[in-house]
């Protein structure tokens, strides 16, 4: 009996796979694709449950990616339905997960079926690399099932992303890359005094004022066609024991890049080493990688995308690298053309997050278009 992709988004938001959990999800959607041919194979790293489906041996690889778990829902008592029981209410379908991602991955279920109902016979393979670890820690999901698959020399060709691309409708904007992401910790080392002997001090705030106007107010590129130009952002600044009378030892910043692909991690770091210590600083840093930038330039993939969406909407899409980073981070750099699509993101992460009942069954649809233009026997 052909699914519906209402009901298994109600399912899946009534799961309460709060990160790292998945409370049971991918055991449902692993029943619903076995029925659709797909082998199924499970990968448990430490506390993150991973799926990996796939049905067919020929290239090229077309893989749905998606998440089970979800953030917290915040003060259940400040949600007008409870966040983790699925609600209609005038064509809104509300809960916890309903735009991120669990109505994508309902919709890639429903499109899958009825694809391989229609085309058994269909070119290449059909696969799924679903996660209980986005919204988390990002250590023990996508990229170590990615690390498996290239450890075979299993490659994934092509790739949707579920994540909520969609800005006042669906299918308005699809991301086809994402910018780099790199974090500093820095600490700017000082000496600690009292406030009215400032000259047997060394404070750390006022030492390392210039240098953070400076790497504030410097231009690190232009950006490109696809790409703003890379940003950098003070995220947080400590310093002090509290006392009103005592210069602090020491300063804690906290700064975040988002960079394009006009610049390298190795390249801001030599940047922003060279001006710490033009201001003569005596400073310990902590460099984070959290992704590289990409780009998944017109081609197969994002025509295939544009032309569902414009079958199925009439819309024009808008290509798109804005926005925070993504899984397809983790999968981009094996050589895979990637693109992000998915529902309106108006309330992912906040309460009474919500998505539009008819845009579930549109982006069924498009997600099937795309398997019609790609892999239609």
């Amino acid at each position: 009996m052909k699914t519906d992709v209402l009901q298994i988004t109600k399912d899946l938001i009534n799961r309460p796979s709060v990160t790292p959990e998945d409370a049971g999800c991918q055991p449902m959607m692993a029943n619903i694709l076995t029925a659709a041919g797909f082998n199924i194979e499970t990968m448990v790293f430490n506390d993150t449950t991973n799926m990996w489906a796939r049905r067919g041996q020929q290239k090229p690889v077309f893989c749905f990616a998606g998440h089970t778990d979800v953030v917290p829902s915040g003060p259940a008592e400040k949600w007008d339905t409870p966040p983790f029981e699925a609600t209609e209410k005038n064509g809104i379908l509300y809960g916890r997960g309903a735009a991120d991602m669990k109505g994508s991955l309902a919709a890639m279920l429903v499109a899958t079926e009825q694809f391989v109902l229609d085309y058994p016979d269909h070119k290449g393979s059909i696969a799924f690399l679903i996660t209980s670890d986005e919204e988390g820690p990002f250590i023990n999901g996508t990229t170590r099932v990615i690390d498996t698959l290239e450890a075979r020399n299993e490659k994934i060709d092509m790739c949707i992303v579920g994540e909520p691309s969609s800005t006042h409708q669906l299918g308005d904007v699809i991301k086809n890359g994402r910018r780099g992401s790199l974090t500093g910790d820095l600490v700017v080392k000082g000496i600690q005094g009292h406030v009215a002997y400032p000259h047997l001090a060394r404070n750390p705030v006022h030492i390392a004022a210039k240098a953070l106007d400076e790497l504030a107010s410097t231009e690190w590129d232009k950006g490109n066609d696809y790409f703003p130009p890379t940003s950098f952002q003070i995220s947080n600044i400590h310093a002090g024991t509290g006392a009103g009378n005592v210069i602090p030892g020491h300063m804690d910043v906290c700064f975040n890049f988002r960079y394009s692909t006009e610049t390298t991690a190795e390249q801001l770091i030599e940047r922003v080493t060279k001006v710490l210590d033009h201001h003569q600083l005596d400073y310990d840093i902590k460099w984070t990688f959290n992704g590289l930038p990409f780009l998944t330039d017109k081609g197969s993939l994002v025509d295939a995308t544009c032309h569902a969406i414009k079958y199925v909407t009439g819309l024009d899409t808008e290509l798109s690298t804005a926005g925070g980073t993504s899984d397809g981070r983790f999968i981009a750099p094996t050589g895979a053309q990637v693109v992000e699509l998915g529902p309106q993101n108006a309330t992912i992460h906040k309460i009474n997050e919500q998505v539009a009942i008819k845009e579930l069954y549109q982006l069924a649809d498009i997600y099937y278009q795309v398997l019609v233009e790609l892999l239609a026997s």
